[in-house]
C-alpha cells in the first residue's frame, strides 16, 4: 500500500505475501535511521543528520592542489582571490576564483603560519619559528608607497629586500614586525587597520599601527595566545593554550576571562550577529605549570597550523587557530601534547553564560565559520569532516574532504566559503547551494545466514530512488549482483538474489520539496538451519540450581525467551546427584527446547530422563539409575520459533560415565590377640567398582590406612590381613577390663569403593 502526502513520499509495504503466517516468527528486519548506523555508510554529496536521516549536502568542489603539504591559514580579498599560508614548503599562494595558482612569497622560515588581508589588498603573513610578520603587496599598486616606507622606517633597514619569490615577480615583501617571540599563532585587523599579533611562548598580543608603531596590547599568564577575533563592540576576543581561557579584551587593553573551558586549548573562535561567542576546545587539562602541555625546552614546543578569514566582517567574525603540531620534521597534525580526548564547542552568550553545544571523541576542531544560512560550520581532523551545528547536540555531518584535516575557512564569491585542508594542502569551494544529485551507500549488512529478501519499508520525501544488491562475500566488489531498483510505488519488493549479505543505496535529486531519507527497513527470512552443539558434559556429585526466569513475555506453553549469553548455573556439591550441562548455538538465533535421554552399557534404546527444558543444564538423582556405565544424549529443537513440521533438531552424546550408589560389603571380619598384637582379617567386596581404600580403628583411636594383601587395590574384591601391636596387652588407647578381669578391644574397619561409597563393620576381641 502506498501513502502519498504533500511533500512526502511514504511507502510502507508488508512482508512477502508468499510467506505464510507460519513463517512470521522467522521474518526479520534490518533498519537504518539513526546517525550511528548511517555514519558507517559512504556519502557522495549527501549529509547525515545527528537525529537520523539523509539530505543533500552543499556542493563541495576542489579548487586547487598546492605543492605544500599543509595549509595553516587562508584569507580572501574583495575580488574573491584567495591567499594561503602554507608549510612544507613554506609559501604564500595566490589562488584566483577560477583556480589558477601562483607563489607570491617564499620565506626562509619553516612555515607561513598565519595571514590576513587588509582593505587595500595588502597581505600580512606571519612565519614560524622565530616568528616575523611580513608585509606583501602588489608592486603595480604600491611600489612608491613601499619605497617611502623603506626610507621612513629605520627598523626595516637591511630587512626589506629579502624573500621575494622572483626578480620579475609583481609582488614585493618586507619584514613588517618582529615581536621577538618564538611563535606567532594568529593575525587579525581592526576597522582602523591596526594589526593584532597573537604569540607564544610568553602569551602576548601585540598591536601594530598602520604607521608600523608596535606595543604589547595584552599580556596573559598563559604560555600561548592561539586565536583572535573582534566582536561588534570592538572588543578583542582571544583564546589561549594551557588553561583553555577565552578572554574579552577592551580597546584599552583591559582583559577579562569570559570562560575557562574544560579543555586546555582554544583552537578556533567565531562570533555571530547576536554577539554569541563560539569557541572550540581540545586537549585534556593537567595540573602543573602555567603552560600545560608544553615542555620547557623550546626545541620541543610544537609548531602548529593556524587559519583566518579575510579580516572582520559586519556582524560575523570567522577565525581559526593552530592546533599544536610537532616540529616540521614530524608529520601533521597531532594536537599539542595535551590534546587527546577529542574536542568540544562552547557558546558564550552576550550575558556571559556558557554552554557546551557539540562534542566529539574522534574529531579535532581546527576551524569555525558561518555559512550563508547562519549555521555554524566546524572544520575538523583527523577524518577531514565538516559539521554544520544547529543547536545543542544537533548537527549535520555535512561532508568529508579528500584530505585528513580541514584547517580554515574564508569567504568566497556568491555566498559560499573557501575551505583549506592539510595532508594534502588543498583548497575547496563550499557552495551556498546543495548538490543537484547525491548518493548514499549503506554499510554492508551481514544476515549471517543465507537469506531471502522481501519488501522494503522506505520513509522519504522528495525525489529519492532506492536500490539494493546482494552477495555471499563481505566485499561488494567481488561478484555481487548488480544494483536493482526498488519500485517504491508498486510493491517495494527488493528483487535481489537470496544471499548472506545485502546493501542499499539511495539517490537524492534536488527539487521541491528537498529530498530527504528518514529510514530504510528491509525484511528478510534467513534459511532455517539446525542447532549446533559444542559439547555435553556430565558431572557426578554435583547439582545445578535453577536460574530465575526473566519476568514478562512467555511463548507457547511457558517457554521463556532465552538470553543471547549462557550464564553459568549455580552448582552445589551433592554426592547423590548427577548434573548434565551442554553448550549449543543456533545461527538463526531461534528459541530452543531440549530433551535429555540416557542409555546403559549394552542397551539399544534411549530412555527419556526429561524433556521440554529451556535451560542448558539438568540435574537428577543418581539413585534413579542402577549401578553401571551410561551415556547421556541431549536433543535440541528450534520448534518454539517455527511452525509444526518446520522445526529442525540436533543431538549430541556425552562421554561415557559410571553410576555407583551401592556401598561395598565387608565380609569375614575376624580379630584375635596374639601376644602383644591384635591380628585382624576381613574382605571387602563391591558389586560394580573397584575397592579404593580401607581403614581401621582400635578402641576409638584415629583411623589408620591399611593396604590389601598384595598391596595393589585394583579389583572389586580385596582381602586384608594385618597385625596391630599392643603394649602389655593394651593398644595405644587404654581399655577397660570386663567383670571377669579380661581386657577387651573394639576393632572397627571400613572400606570405600571408587565412587566414595563406604561401609563399615566392627568386632570385639578379648585379651587375657
Amino acid at each position: 500500500m502506498n501513502l502519498i502526502r504533500p511533500g512526502w513520499l511514504l511507502a510502507i509495504f508488508p512482508v512477502l505475501l508468499l510467506l505464510s503466517l507460519a513463517f512470521a516468527e522467522g521474518t526479520r528486519t534490518w533498519e537504518q535511521s539513526k546517525f550511528e548506523d548511517l555514519i558507517k555508510g559512504t556519502t557522495k554529496g549527501v549529509a547525515i543528520r545527528s537525529n537520523g536521516g539523509l539530505e543533500l549536502a552543499p556542493a563541495f568542489t576542489a579548487l586547487s592542489t598546492t605543492p605544500s603539504t599543509y595549509i595553516w591559514s587562508i584569507a580572501a580579498d574583495r575580488d574573491g582571490n584567495l591567499y594561503t599560508a602554507a608549510g612544507s614548503p613554506a609559501r604564500v599562494y595566490r589562488i584566483t576564483p577560477d583556480g589558477k595558482s601562483n607563489v607570491i612569497f617564499e620565506p626562509h622560515e619553516l612555515q607561513v603560519q598565519a595571514l590576513v588581508v587588509d582593505k587595500s589588498g595588502v597581505i600580512y603573513a606571519a612565519t614560524n619559528p622565530d616568528g616575523k610578520v611580513y608585509r606583501i603587496e602588489h608592486r603595480a599598486a604600491s611600489s612608491d608607497k613601499g619605497s617611502r616606507d623603506k626610507k621612513t622606517d629605520p627598523k626595516a633597514e637591511g630587512k626589506n629586500s629579502t624573500d621575494t619569490p622572483a626578480a620579475d615577480s609583481p609582488w614585493s615583501s618586507s619584514v613588517y614586525f618582529e615581536p621577538g617571540t618564538k611563535y606567532i599563532w594568529h593575525l587579525t585587523l581592526d576597522d582602523a587597520g591596526n594589526l593584532y599579533v597573537a604569540t607564544g611562548d610568553h602569551g602576548e598580543i601585540f598591536r601594530v599601527t598602520p604607521k608600523g608603531e608596535h606595543s604589547v596590547f595584552f599580556k596573559s599568564d598563559e604560555a600561548h595566545i592561539r586565536v583572535l577575533a573582534f566582536d561588534s563592540k570592538g572588543n578583542l576576543i582571544a583564546g589561549s593554550d594551557g588553561s583553555g581561557l577565552v578572554y574579552r579584551i577592551s580597546p584599552a587593553g583591559e582583559g577579562f576571562v569570559l570562560y575557562s573551558a574544560p579543555k586546555k586549548e582554544i583552537t578556533a573562535l567565531a562570533i555571530d550577529q547576536r554577539g554569541n561567542v563560539y569557541a572550540a576546545g581540545v586537549g585534556e587539562k593537567h595540573g602543573g605549570t602555567s603552560a600545560p602541555g608544553f615542555p620547557s625546552a623550546p626545541i620541543s614546543i610544537p609548531t602548529s597550523p593556524s587559519a583566518s578569514s579575510a579580516g572582520p566582517q559586519t556582524g560575523i567574525v570567522i577565525t581559526t587557530s593552530p592546533v599544536g603540531t610537532p616540529p616540521a620534521s614530524i608529520s601533521f597534525p597531532a594536537p599539542s601534547s595535551g590534546a587527546g580526548g577529542g574536542s568540544e564547542i562552547y557558546r558564550i552568550a552576550p550575558d556571559g553564560s556558557p554552554s557546551r553545544i557539540w562534542s566529539s571523541r574522534e574529531d579535532i576542531v581546527y576551524a569555525l565559520a558561518f555559512d550563508q544560512h547562519g549555521r555554524l560550520l566546524a572544520g575538523t581532523g583527523n577524518r577531514g569532516h565538516v559539521f554544520a551545528i544547529r543547536g545543542e547536540d544537533e548537527f549535520t555531518d555535512l561532508l568529508k574532504a579528500s584530505a585528513t584535516q580541514v584547517t580554515a575557512f574564508a569567504s568566497a564569491p556568491q555566498g559560499g566559503l573557501y575551505a583549506s585542508t592539510s595532508n594534502l594542502g588543498k583548497v575547496f569551494r563550499l557552495s551556498a547551494t546543495p548538490e543537484s544529485e547525491g548518493s548514499y551507500e549503506s554499510d554492508v549488512f551481514d544476515a549471517h545466514i543465507f537469506s531471502r529478501w522481501g519488501h522494503a519499508e522506505f520513509r522519504a520525501a522528495g525525489n529519492v530512488e532506492l536500490f539494493a544488491r546482494s552477495g555471499n562475500v563481505d566485499n561488494p566488489d567481488r561478484n555481487w549482483s548488480p544494483w536493482a531498483k526498488v519500485d517504491l510505488r508498486k510493491d517495494g519488493l527488493v528483487s535481489v538474489p537470496p544471499a548472506r549479505f545485502i546493501q542499499w543505496k539511495a539517490v537524492l535529486q534536488s527539487g521541491d520539496p528537498a529530498p530527504r531519507v528518514e529510514s530504510v527497513m528491509l525484511n528478510y527470512l534467513p534459511k532455517n538451519v539446525a542447532p549446533d552443539f559444542d559439547d555435553v558434559t556430565v558431572q557426578a556429585g554435583v547439582r545445578y540450581q535453577a536460574l530465575p526466569k526473566p519476568a514478562g513475555v512467555e511463548l507457547g506453553a511457558g517457554i521463556v525467551p532465552q538470553p543471547h549469553f549462557d550464564a553459568p548455573p549455580p552448582a552445589t556439591h551433592d554426592r547423590d546427584s548427577i548434573a548434565v550441562k551442554w553448550s549449543v548455538h543456533d545461527d538463526n538465533d531461534d528459541q530452543m527446547i531440549y530433551g535429555v535421554y540416557y542409555r546403559g552399557d549394552g542397551d539399544t534404546r534411549w530412555l527419556l530422563l526429561k524433556d521440554g527444558l529451556t535451560d542448558k543444564f539438568y540435574s537428577f538423582d543418581a539413585s534413579l539409575l542402577p549401578d553401571g556405565g551410561y551415556t547421556i544424549k541431549v536433543i535440541a529443537s528450534d520448534a518454539p520459533s517455527h511452525s509444526p513440521g518446520q522445526a529442525l533438531t540436533a543431538e549430541k552424546e556425552s562421554a561415557r560415565f559410571e553410576v555407583d550408589t551401592t556401598s561395598p560389603l565387608i565380609e569375614n571380619l575376624a580379630a584375635s590377640v596374639e601376644g602383644d598384637n591384635i591380628h585382624i582379617a576381613f574382605r571387602a567386596v563391591d558389586s560394580f567398582s573397584n575397592i579404593k581404600r580401607a581403614e581401621y580403628s582400635v578402641d576409638a583411636g584415629d583411623w589408620q590406612f591399611v593396604e590389601p594383601v598384595g598391596q595393589l587395590s585394583d579389583s572389586k574384591t580385596e582381602s586384608y590381613d594385618f597385625r596391630v601391636r599392643v603394649l602389655s596387652g593394651k593398644p595405644a588407647a587404654a581399655t577397660t577390663p570386663t567383670t571377669d578381669g579380661q581386657l577387651e578391644h573394639v576393632v572397627v574397619v571400613r572400606a570405600y569403593d571408587r565412587y566414595e561409597n563406604m561401609s563399615s563393620a566392627k568386632t570385639v576381641v578379648h585379651a587375657k
